[in-house]
């Protein structure tokens, strides 16, 4: 090339394009930190108001008053302080991390199993957890602290087994949508009859404990409980969170996975059981809570794509939110009586979750 004295060369700017990519990076960066804290302020909200609501009687400067007074260590009025503390504080934080657990596990098990059907109710596990307990019960075991304890063990190892049945029952087939959710609707299936079968057996007042367990319930967690579904969570989210990468790969494939060092079998089988503990350590507490752990990731991914590092978290926010909403209408439409909120979860997911489905016009799977 020839050029005139006096002309520069003109070289394209490529740099351009990518401090363009950098700004809409960043910019997607802050729209999903802005929303995680859009959801924690909602979460502490609904937690605030969960915490006043009840037939006590006390109004909401009562209860503030208590708080700040315990806070101040001055003396309190002590049924307020009862209530308060002895009643649905601990109530009310134990549904919060019961529902950051039940979301989080399910949007782990569909990235794992790349299923948007996947959660520990559709595919079973709630209800091999559940059949755990009622072995313990209808056997006379489950009476008592260190019988309690018995009850937790069964629905874990019950829990275990679902999950390596499903797991191994769709990779012989092919690890598909179609087999897991076959495979998912055979274990639930079993479990349910076997359940049943022991009912049909089972005291009027074994009855009444496995019954429990079908409706979901907060109404007898206390501080030890959430203190140690709390535990749970400490040690098994940030887990889940150090392997978002390679969830995200397993999303996209085996095949995928491999080629990006990812080992698939390994990573999916260590997840599983982090799985298997949060869920088993929910619902030995609670019983079959069964919606949570489907919608709330689906509503997270209509809201900032697939990215498990901030799909995980997110999810867990919004799954915390709808549980707490779901206790306080539990708590609040009929008087002097309360609602299972494994009923009310439904009553206020659907509606929430249809809305989304019906405005979101892109693909988020």
């Amino acid at each position: 090339m020839i050029l005139k004295p006096g002309v520069a060369l003109s070289i394209p700017d490529t740099s351009s394009k990518g401090r363009s990519l950098t700004r809409i990076y960043l910019r997607d960066k802050i729209q999903k930190i802005i929303l995680m804290g859009g959801l924690i302020f909602l979460l502490l909200l609904l937690l605030c108001i969960s915490i006043t609501v009840g037939s006590a009687g006390l109004t909401p400067g009562e209860v503030g008053m208590t708080f700040i007074s315990s806070l101040l260590g001055s003396q309190t009025n002590s049924y307020s302080t009862a209530i308060v503390f002895g009643l649905r504080l601990h109530r009310v934080l134990f549904g919060a991390c019961a529902g950051f657990g039940l979301a989080i596990c399910g949007a782990v098990m569909q990235g794992i199993l790349r299923n948007p059907l996947a959660s520990p109710f559709t595919l079973g596990i709630s209800s091999a957890a559940a059949f755990g307990a009622s072995i313990a019960i209808v056997c006379g075991v489950g009476i008592g602290i260190w019988n309690e304890g018995f009850i937790v063990t069964n629905a874990f190892v019950f829990t275990l087994l679902a999950t390596m049945g499903i797991y191994l029952m769709a990779k012989r087939r092919g690890m598909t949508a179609e087999t897991m959710v076959l495979a998912g609707i055979l274990i639930m299936y079993l479990f349910s009859a076997m359940t049943s079968f022991l009912q049909f057996f089972a005291s009027a007042e074994h009855n009444q404990e496995i019954v429990f367990w079908t409706f979901g319930s907060l109404s007898r967690t206390t501080w030890e409980k959430t203190v140690a579904i709390f535990t749970i969570l400490v040690f098994s989210v940030p887990y889940l969170l150090w392997k978002s990468w390679d969830i995200n790969a397993l999303a996209e494939g085996d095949e995928i996975a491999k080629g990006l060092g990812v080992a698939a079998d390994r990573t999916r089988a260590l997840c599983m059981g982090v799985i298997s503990i949060i869920t088993a350590g929910i619902i030995c507490f609670t019983g079959t809570i069964g919606f949570i752990g489907l919608v709330a990731p689906h509503i997270a991914r209509m809201l900032i794509g697939a990215d498990m590092r901030y799909l995980i978290p997110i999810s867990g926010l919004i799954g915390a939110a709808l549980l707490t909403g779901a206790d306080i209408l539990s708590r609040s439409i009929l008087q002097d009586q309360i609602i299972p909120v494994g009923i009310m979860t439904a009553f206020i997911g659907i509606p929430f979750f249809g809305y989304l489905f019906m405005r979101v016009r892109r693909e988020y799977w």
